[in-house]
């Protein structure tokens, strides 16, 4: 009998649903508090993830969320760094 491999889920903290952990986008911020894209989701520091689509980075950016998980200072600069990595991602 074959085993199924259990999928890990992760919640956007943007529109609050759950998806694969593939399928979303880690944000880090590091002990120095710098925040950062993490795609191998290995980094160390407090994640907080993103769904890889724009509407759900559009709401981050409009109620500031990465900066509430994350406890640092999110600039708008860095919420369309995040749109540009995935625009080159998913092309």
């Amino acid at each position: 009998m074959a085993t199924k491999k259990k999928i890990p889920m992760r919640k956007c903290v943007a529109t609050g649903e759950m998806r694969p952990k593939k399928e979303m986008l880690r944000i880090v911020r590091s002990k120095e508090g710098d925040i950062s894209i993490d795609p191998t989701g290995k980094k160390s520091g407090r994640g907080a993830y993103l769904s890889k689509d724009i509407e759900a980075i559009e709401i981050a950016k409009k109620k500031n969320v990465l900066a509430n998980h994350l406890e640092v200072t999110v600039a708008d600069s860095f919420y369309d760094e995040i749109l540009e990595f995935i625009k080159k991602e998913n092309h």
